[in-house]
């Protein structure tokens, strides 16, 4: 039998239910030892059940809010040659759930490119 460096039957009943709610995030031997725990417990498979339910609204609670993140004049105001980073040269944010930054992207990117094109003829006539 594994053992862990807390081991799972020391562990508190709210860390076994956010181990057998996230397998995602554990291997195997540890899934099977908290459901075990759980079981010499007596929780009830109800409370596991709903323990899992809300850690996967949680899970797309927080997908919702990366994919509605998006850019705001603050960001320009406060970080601007981060934000002017981000936009130009990040090609992840799609891939990463930021779906509204991506579209944003995709409309500013080549303004502020153009800009920078322009800028850099200006200034060497």
């Amino acid at each position: 039998m594994t053992t862990f460096n807390h081991p799972i039957k020391d562990r508190t009943t709210k860390q076994l239910l956010q181990i057998v709610s996230s397998p995602e995030d554990w291997n195997e031997i540890a899934l099977i030892q908290a459901e075990e725990e759980l079981k010499l417990r007596n929780i009830p498979e109800g409370e596991i059940n709903q323990s899992k339910f809300y850690t996967q609204k949680e899970i797309q609670i927080g997908n919702f809010k990366l994919a509605n993140e998006s850019y705001y004049i603050i960001d320009f105001i406060f970080s601007p040659l981060t934000t002017l980073f981000e936009i130009i040269v990040s090609w992840e944010l799609r891939k990463d759930g930021y779906l509204r930054k991506a579209d944003q992207q995709q409309l500013l990117r080549p303004i502020f490119i153009l800009v920078i094109i322009m800028m850099v003829i200006i200034f060497n006539w």
